[in-house]
């Protein structure tokens, strides 16, 4: 469903742990909400348990829970961790997105 890269998965190790959460035992939410200037925007927290409907998945040792409403949005998706001077921090690489904005946080179908 969603895939981790390498690097996103050691910045969320080390976000999480920094954060109070157990990068081996809690989760990253992510979802898709109404918002942004391509109409909708990603969504990515970290939570300590699964919530009714969230459909849960496992990739790189990264468990990832999505709501049932964002699951047919981020189908495919990878994410992906851009550091450095020009990096933009976390991207979604989306098959699903026709269009997204200059700044890669809003996408459209």
């Amino acid at each position: 469903m969603i895939k981790v890269s390498e690097e996103a998965k050691k910045k969320i190790s080390a976000l999480m742990s920094e954060g109070g959460f157990n990068p081996g035992a809690d989760y990253v939410r992510v979802g898709v909400k109404s918002g942004g200037c391509s109409g909708l925007s990603y969504e990515l927290n970290f939570d300590k348990s699964q919530a009714e409907g969230d459909k849960v998945f496992e990739d790189n040792d990264v468990k990832i829970v999505v709501d049932k409403r964002s699951v047919l949005y981020l189908a495919g998706t990878i994410l992906e961790y851009s550091g450095g001077l020009n990096g933009k921090g976390f991207v979604f690489n989306n098959p699903n997105a026709q269009r997204t904005c200059g700044c890669g946080e809003s996408f459209s179908l």
